[in-house]
C-alpha cells in the first residue's frame, strides 16, 4: 500500500514494525507474534501487506526511504564538497546504527530485504560517485576518477552490506561507514 493512501494508524503501525524488527530481526517472528508485539490483529498487518513476507519487505523500504530523506537533508544543508562527502557517508553511518546484527543478518537471508538493501547501496554509491565529481569539478578534489572511485565505494558497501567487514574488523556496519568517510575524503583530497 503506497504511503500516500496509509491512515494515520497505519503509519504508525508501520513505524512501531520497523522499530521492532530493526532491533531484534524479523526471520523468528510469525505474523501471530508481530500482532502481538504490535498490540494489533493480523486483519491489521495484512492491511500493511498481505504476508510475512511483503510485510518485512514493506518495512524495509519504509525504513530505507527514511534513512535517504533524513541523509539527504544533512547534505542539502553542507556546501562544501569534501563536507558534503564526509556528512553523506557519516549520515548512512548514522542511519545504520540503530540496525541491529540480527535484523542485518536476517536481511541478508531474506532475498525480498536484500535486494532493497542492494538497491539503496546502488544508490549510496552512485551519489557518492557524484559527489566526488562534483567536489573534482569545484576544484575541492584532485582530479581523481570519479567512477573508480564510485566502483571503490560500492565494493566497501557491498562488503559492509554482506557482513564481511564487521567479519574481518569487528567495525559495525556503522562504524565501517564512518572510516569509508574518511578513507574516500583523504585520498582525493589535494
Amino acid at each position: 500500500m503506497p504511503s500516500a493512501r496509509r491512515t494515520a494508524r497505519q503509519s504508525d503501525l508501520l513505524r512501531r514494525l520497523v522499530a521492532l524488527v530493526a532491533a531484534e530481526g524479523f526471520a523468528s517472528f510469525t505474523l501471530d507474534d508481530l500482532a502481538e508485539r504490535l498490540r494489533c490483529s493480523k486483519t491489521t498487518l495484512y492491511q500493511l501487506a498481505g504476508s510475512k513476507q511483503e510485510l518485512v519487505r514493506e518495512a524495509v523500504k519504509y525504513y530505507f526511504r527514511a534513512a535517504t530523506e533524513a541523509v539527504e537533508k544533512q547534505v542539502a544543508d553542507t556546501s562544501a564538497p569534501a563536507e558534503r562527502v564526509v556528512v553523506y557517508l557519516n549520515a548512512v553511518s548514522e542511519q545504520l546504527r540503530p540496525l541491529s546484527r540480527r535484523f542485518l543478518d536476517d536481511m541478508a537471508e531474506f532475498a525480498p530485504a536484500r535486494e532493497v538493501y542492494e538497491a539503496n547501496t546502488r544508490h549510496a554509491s552512485a551519489r557518492v560517485r557524484q559527489l566526488i565529481t562534483e567536489g573534482v569539478a569545484a576544484g575541492a578534489f584532485r582530479d581523481v576518477h570519479a567512477a573508480f572511485v564510485g566502483e571503490v565505494v560500492a565494493a566497501t558497501m557491498q562488503e559492509i552490506q554482506r557482513g564481511g567487514v564487521t567479519a574481518n574488523t569487528g567495525l559495525s556496519d556503522a562504524d565501517a561507514y564512518a572510516e569509508l568517510a574518511s578513507l574516500i575524503v583523504h585520498a582525493v583530497s589535494s
